[in-house]
C-alpha cells in the first residue's frame, strides 16, 4: 500500500491508501491543481507492523546469543 503526502506551506495532507505508486501518481496530477506552485509531494510505501517488528526481534535474539557466548 502507498500513501501520498502533499505539503503546501504549513499544511500537510495525507491521501490514500493506494494499491500502487502509479495510482498515487495518477491522482497526484489531479490533486496538485488544488495546491500552490511551491507545494511538495512524496509517495510513501506503507509497512505493516509485523514487517517493522520482525527485524528487531531477530537482532534481539542475536544480542542474547552474543552475550551468552562471551
Amino acid at each position: 500500500m502507498y500513501l501520498l503526502t502533499i505539503r503546501d506551506g504549513l499544511h500537510t495532507r495525507h491521501i490514500g491508501p493506494y494499491a500502487s505508486p502509479k495510482q498515487a501518481a495518477d491522482d497526484l496530477d489531479r490533486l496538485l491543481a488544488q495546491f500552490g506552485e511551491r507545494s511538495r509531494w512524496q509517495i510513501h510505501a506503507l509497512e505493516s507492523p509485523q514487517m517493522l517488528l520482525a527485524p528487531k526481534a531477530e537482532s534481539m535474539e542475536r544480542r542474547k546469543l552474543m552475550a551468552t557466548a562471551a
